[in-house]
């Protein structure tokens, strides 16, 4: 377990309360009323700021070492407010990185070292140390969460496809309004022909009214006024023969 397992916001505060027990690390008097840059309005709230600015750069120059003031000072700036002009960068303040750098190094938690063409400080095992048994206290103090770790799933056998037959063609059923018209077709037929007990009724009141010669005639007027419609059908009625038929008709057989 390192720095780089844990958080750096609780790193640093683990830190800074470890600084506070190294005697080569206090303070200086003026401390209590300095800003950290120009572009602080007004200086650190918190008490044990120094201590804490000292765990950051311990744990900057593990990061980025070796690194000097200059560019420490631009890691520690930020913008200043000029009122209605728009806001320019200012780098911290170089007086109190460089005690700082100074007092680390002579609790030998730094040292300098020069690699290739960069010049500044580095860690030593020492602070190394320090950081690290910080980290394992603070990932020891939290519940250790399981990770479930995914089961390897086995490759599936291709299941064969079973051909499904296929779906007969449904019969169409005929719709409502479809129907409807078939039955009435059906029923305008047989009213016709005189098979229902409604035309039946018509045709014996015809018979009963018109008697005579003209009986034909006058029933087929009738029933096509009582049949509104155009339900019935005058021809499909059987004529009644008069007299003067039947003697007509008897004469031609004795002939």
């Amino acid at each position: 377990m390192t720095m780089y397992d844990v958080d750096a916001t609780e790193l640093i505060e683990a830190v800074a309360k470890e600084l506070q027990k190294e005697e080569s690390i206090t303070p200086p008097a003026w401390a209590v009323f300095v800003k950290t840059g120009v572009h602080k309005e007004r200086p650190p709230a918190r008490q044990d700021w120094w201590y804490v600015r000292a765990a950051s750069i311990l744990r900057k120059v593990r990061l980025k070492g070796p690194i000097g003031v200059s560019k420490l000072r631009t890691i520690y700036g930020g913008k200043k407010s000029r009122g209605h002009k728009s806001e320019i960068f200012k780098r911290g303040s170089g007086n109190i990185i460089r005690k700082l750098l100074q007092q680390l190094e002579k609790s030998e938690l730094l040292k300098k070292e020069k690699k290739g063409t960069h010049n500044g400080r580095v860690i030593t095992p020492k602070g190394i140390k320090l950081l690290d048994n910080v980290s394992k206290k603070i990932a020891g103090s939290k519940p250790v969460e399981k990770v479930e770790q995914p089961k390897a799933e086995k490759p599936k056998q291709e299941e064969k496809k079973l051909e499904q037959p296929k779906e007969q063609a449904k019969e169409e059923k005929p719709k409502p309004t479809e129907e409807k018209t078939e039955k009435i077709v059906e029923k305008t037929k047989e009213f016709a022909q005189g098979k229902t007990p409604a035309a039946e009724k018509l045709i014996e009141e015809a018979k009963k009214e018109h008697p005579k010669k003209n009986e034909n005639k006058q029933a087929e007027k009738l029933f096509d006024s009582k049949n509104q419609k155009g339900l019935g059908n005058s021809k499909n009625f059987q004529s009644v023969p008069t007299a003067a038929e039947l003697a007509a008709k008897k004469q031609e057989k004795n002939e």
